[in-house]
């Protein structure tokens, strides 16, 4: 019987998702994360996450190939949005062996501080084609808005 060597995703070296993730977050000032929530990054593996701010609301997209729906839950506790699923392995059948498995798999949860200028309770999900797309929405006292004002002249 042959071995699987499996890859490591987790190793101590250069990981460009977390670099981004901290980099992103050291932009927005805490807004919607921190040093802390980039290290709980927990699983096997790591889905990428972006994040996009719009004058609507915040996207927050989370690629997730290979993963089903029904095996990722999304919650908001205390100003925290969390994001957990897991991805299979798909078993080889009988007769049959894996001679190397490259791909990330198991469980995977991330975190990320919810602004305050967020309507936790108007949060939107949507997951197609391995990609989930979180809708956040902005209060409406939190939009930006012109206000025009009246000069007189002397």
């Amino acid at each position: 019987m042959r071995s699987i060597t499996l890859r490591d995703p987790t190793r101590k070296m250069f990981n460009p998702g977390r670099d981004m993730e901290r980099f992103i977050n050291s932009m927005w000032g805490g807004n919607l994360g921190n040093q802390d929530e980039a290290d709980s990054m927990c699983g096997t593996w790591v889905p990428p996450v972006n994040i996009l701010e719009r004058e609507a609301g915040v996207e927050i997209t989370i690629e997730m190939p290979g993963v089903d729906a029904k095996d990722v839950e999304v919650t908001v506790e205390d100003g925290v949005l969390s994001i957990k699923g897991e991805r299979h392995l798909e078993e080889a059948a009988e007769g049959e062996a894996y001679h190397r498995v490259e791909s990330s798999f198991g469980a995977f949860e991330r975190r990320f501080t919810v602004p305050t200028s967020v309507n936790p309770g108007k949060i939107e999900a949507r997951f197609k084609n391995g990609v989930m797309t979180l809708a956040l929405p902005k209060r409406e006292e939190s939009k930006p808005r012109t206000v025009k004002v009246k000069v007189e002249a002397n």
